[in-house]
């Protein structure tokens, strides 16, 4: 498995990822098509400018077929700056760790370069696989909170990790 920078070649791909039910059925529902090239274009920029990292995750390096994304970003909550990581994993690459693997990568890459630190993750209360990731890494469970997407208000887990403490 390997991450790579998402790159403006990425559009079906990113937007398959974003249109998926089954991806976001936890997250308040699919993106609609509409739009996905520009929000493809402006997190291309923004990973350029190194502001926010965006990971995409590659099981098989020879094939390069792309499975999955880990973004990295500093944005506002509750009237404060905070980091947080999330990942998605399309349908048929699941429950083979790649979410987990690419996770580790991406954290070991932040502590390495001393960002988002810390970093907290936000998956829904129900997603028991997400949540798993974030205790089997070290993460300390904040709590359940509301949490705000794009197209609901979710309940989720609020989980924070101190990059010193990382790996386990």
């Amino acid at each position: 498995m390997e991450l790579r920078e998402l790159r403006l070649d990425d559009l079906d791909f990113y937007e398959r990822i974003h249109t998926d039910p089954a991806m976001w059925a936890e997250l308040g529902g699919p993106r609609p098509r509409e739009g996905i090239a520009a929000k493809l274009e402006r997190d291309v920029r923004s990973m350029q400018s190194d502001r926010d990292w965006i990971f995409v995750i590659v099981p098989d390096p020879v094939k390069g077929t792309p499975a999955g994304t880990v973004p990295l970003w500093e944005h506002e909550w509750r009237g404060a700056a905070i980091n947080e990581i999330g990942w998605m994993v399309l349908p048929e690459f699941q429950g083979r760790g790649l979410a987990k693997a690419a996770v580790t990568a991406a954290l070991a890459r932040a502590k390495a370069a001393g960002r988002f630190d810390p970093v907290n993750a936000f998956p829904a209360t129900t997603n028991a696989p997400s949540n798993g990731i974030c205790k089997a890494l070290g993460f300390e469970l904040l709590g359940e909170v509301e949490y705000s997407s794009p197209s609901a208000a979710l309940r989720c887990n609020h989980w924070r990790l101190r990059l010193a403490t990382f790996p386990p």
